[in-house]
């Protein structure tokens, strides 16, 4: 190895889908931003679309973004522009992320891109628990073409070890980290959320955040809600509902508040870009997902201090403690979801005694700081390149 070697900075290229507000999307641009600058360099490539105000969160100036605005179907029409795309950066590493990007392995591979990295975020709703025979004969297909891969939770690592028989040694498990300063912990009383009408300090606010679409099932929550209310009339003195994000089922959550007349119940926020802000008046926070992979927002609820109810779908048994941090029921059953949420409405010390626990587990396991440099040494001890 050269001086030169050791003193150049290694270029990565981030592969995604899109690159617009979602989780695994913040999970990039906090990699990028807490990444050394004199040890790395990054280009984030989409296949569909960079949206402007979300390339923004990116702080650091050299960073490029390509958008190839891929049509529905499979990338191969797009193979071509990725292979002269890959020729030009000559990138050291190309990571791609989830089912959506494997696919530019190859012309990265036939470019000559000596470390290929796949990440496994989680599954969608068109196959939630990975077990979809098409998408596995997919992934295994590309699995020579991959280098290393990063397993985001321990269900997923053992899913490419044991159905896509990727061995060991090329299964890294790196948990998402959570930015313990950006997400303070809240005090013994919520925090007022602008424009909302529930800041009442009388109320109990269950809050969820995610984008509104079938695979994040909020429509769950907000059935279990409705199914509270119903059970014990009580409870509508105190008891709201926050829906934040914005998605494809906006009107079907609409329509669904307005039949059960609860709309004095049920504020949708819309999409936020202070969601540190607005978890800070929320009392508990749901994550009522039919399938996830390690949850951002579960983590970054955990760090503000608030308990958490959650669906024991993916890495969400991970994140959450049954009965120390929060409660994990089953998923697509409002009934049960129901039972899990009027337990924290009608015992608000526990609430807080749960909340507190999250933010001392995230503390101890997830802080930010340790996933980024979990990714440095992997990128480095992949590249051949000494720090």
């Amino acid at each position: 190895m050269t001086p030169a070697d050791k003193e150049r900075r290694l270029l990565v290229v981030h592969v995604v889908f899109s690159f617009a507000v979602g989780g695994l999307e913040n999970g990039v641009v906090n990699l990028i931003n807490r990444l050394d600058g004199k040890r790395f360099r990054h280009v984030v490539v989409a296949l569909t679309k960079c949206d402007p105000a979300f390339c923004a969160r990116v702080m650091r100036p050299d960073v490029e973004f390509v958008a190839l605005h891929k049509p529905p179907g499979h990338s191969v029409k797009l193979f071509p522009a990725l292979y002269r795309l890959f020729r030009k950066y000559r990138p050291d590493i190309v990571h791609t992320r989830n089912l959506a990007a494997l696919e530019t392995t190859l012309p990265a591979w036939l470019a000559g891109v000596p470390v290929r990295i796949h990440g496994e975020h989680g599954w969608d709703v068109n196959d939630p628990d990975g077990s979809n025979p098409k998408y596995r004969f997919i992934r295994k297909v590309h699995r020579p073409l991959v280098t290393h891969y990063i397993a985001l939770s321990g269900h997923l690592e053992a899913y490419l070890r044991d159905a896509i028989g990727v061995p060991e040694n090329r299964v890294t498990r790196i948990c998402n980290g959570v930015d313990l300063s950006r997400f303070a912990q809240r005090g013994q009383q919520r925090a007022p959320i602008e424009g909302s009408p529930f800041n009442d300090p009388s109320y109990f606010v269950l809050g969820t955040v995610g984008r509104l679409q079938g695979v994040k099932d909020q429509l769950n929550l907000l059935q279990a809600f409705i199914l509270l209310l119903r059970r014990r009339p009580d409870l509508a003195v105190s008891m709201r509902l926050i829906l934040v994000g914005d998605g494809p089922m906006r009107t079907r959550l609409e329509d669904e508040i307005k039949e059960a007349c609860v709309t004095a119940h049920v504020w949708m926020a819309g999409e936020r870009g202070d969601v540190p802000n607005v978890m800070r008046g929320f009392d508990c926070f749901v994550l009522p997902s039919q399938a996830e992979g390690i949850s951002n927002t579960i983590l970054e609820a955990m760090a503000g201090g608030l308990p958490v109810v959650a669906t024991k779908v993916g890495g969400n048994g991970e994140l959450v403690e049954d009965g120390v941090t929060g409660t994990l029921v089953p998923p697509r059953d409002p009934a049960l979801l129901s039972d899990a949420l009027e337990r924290y409405v009608s015992q608000p010390a526990m609430a807080v005694e749960q909340g507190g626990a999250g933010r001392r587990r995230v503390e101890a396991c997830f802080s930010l700081d340790g996933m980024v440099g979990r990714y440095a040494d992997l990128y480095q001890s992949l590249s051949g390149l000494s720090t």
